[in-house]
């Protein structure tokens, strides 16, 4: 079957608290974070990629990722929407907190569900269900429609932000979602057909480094 639509997802590059739990902590990018936007920016225009419509979050994480991947690009005149219901998760009461040092105070096991698990917020924050909420909306009434209208839509968004609308795009159950993980700024490309069901996804980037990627995001919590 051939794909009627491109849909470009890509999560921010890597930030300046990449061992704290950021949430809607408004950081900067990391200069290694700029780096590698910039050069999965070029592979984009390596390969031809254009758009006509940006979506991202409120946090300066994801705008200045968009930024320098549209720079990159030579398309930096594009139309920019940006919109709260976009944002990674709220953290809640971990947001700032030393990811390593969390572990300690509460317990891998707690911290271990409190990160991966659907439904299970962390004090005072939202869980991936809670984010599902409000970015697949947004999704079916505001980006869906110009994807059918024959834009072509890149999104640059977080961590949670992302896999709520995976969750969404591929059908997975709460359970198949948990084991589900984002690396920084690779982007992730779906083909989609006449409904915006997935007919096949993939990344700009060979299997071995989206994995290097992720492992390290893994380890996040590790001293």
């Amino acid at each position: 079957m051939k794909y009627m639509y491109k849909f470009v997802i890509i999560r921010h590059g890597l930030s300046v608290w990449p061992t704290r739990f950021t949430g809607w902590t408004d950081i900067d990018l990391d200069p290694m974070g700029i780096v590698e936007t910039k050069k999965y920016g070029l592979k984009l225009k390596e390969l031809g990629y254009r758009f006509d419509l940006g979506f991202t979050s409120v946090l300066k994480r994801g705008i200045e990722t968009l930024e320098i991947i549209l720079r990159a690009l030579g398309q930096e005149n594009i139309p920019i929407i940006k919109d709260w219901h976009l944002n990674e998760r709220n953290y809640g009461d971990l947001q700032g907190q030393n990811k390593a040092e969390a572990v300690t105070k509460y317990g891998e096991e707690q911290i271990k569900i409190w990160r991966r698990s659907y439904d299970v917020p962390p004090p005072n924050g939202e869980s991936l269900k809670d984010t599902y909420e409000r970015v697949v909306p947004y999704f079916q009434e505001k980006i869906a429609p110009q994807i059918k209208a024959g834009k072509k839509i890149i999104f640059s968004g977080h961590s949670n932000s992302i896999r709520a609308l995976v969750k969404y795009l591929d059908n997975l159950t709460n359970e198949e979602i948990i084991s589900v993980n984002i690396p920084y700024c690779i982007p992730l490309v779906y083909e989609l057909d006449e409904n915006l069901k997935p007919i096949k996804h993939y990344y700009l980037a060979p299997d071995e480094e989206v994995k290097r990627v992720i492992e390290g995001i893994k380890n996040q919590t590790k001293k």
